[in-house]
């Protein structure tokens, strides 16, 4: 499985870490999902190792962009990652989750043939950003992506 953000955030881009900020739940889902309900506060090198065995990888849609503060909704002119090499190198890839509205809409206008090929699942942002969504309810729409 392959998740894919849209693009770091301030935090992150800052630490060198996705997920980086705080508030951000994807690492208390990922918690949740991989049975390691701890995960949020582990060092990020075990966060990683954590979803490599829980055959999850990691990436972004947008390899850069222009963008003032964080927000998806400020990024302009992007530019995508190799996502299609990405998936030709590792061909045991089957779902491709994409984290939020940015994630899909920017796969969506990159890569509208990987749709296709692959079960892509638009998932819920896990940002804070996305403030409908409270821990719970991300849980339940994100702890079906193993159903795939």
């Amino acid at each position: 499985m392959l998740i894919l953000g849209s693009m770091p955030g301030v935090k992150s881009l800052e630490m060198q870490q996705y997920y980086a900020h705080p508030q951000n739940r994807f690492w208390k889902i990922m918690g949740l999902i991989c049975e390691c309900e701890n995960l949020h506060n582990l060092e990020y090198s075990e966060k990683l190792q954590t979803l490599l065995n829980n055959n999850i990888a990691l990436w972004d849609v947008i390899k850069s962009c222009e963008r003032v503060g964080s927000l998806d909704s400020n990024i302009e002119k992007e530019i995508p990652n190799k996502i299609p090499a990405l998936l030709k190198k590792y061909k045991n890839i089957e779902v491709i989750c994409l984290n939020g509205n940015k994630s899909y809409s920017a796969f969506k206008k990159h890569f509208p043939l990987l749709l296709e090929k692959y079960k892509c699942l638009k998932m819920p942002s896990t940002s804070p950003a996305n403030a409908k969504f409270r821990l719970e309810n991300l849980y339940e729409e994100w702890k079906h992506i193993y159903e795939f």
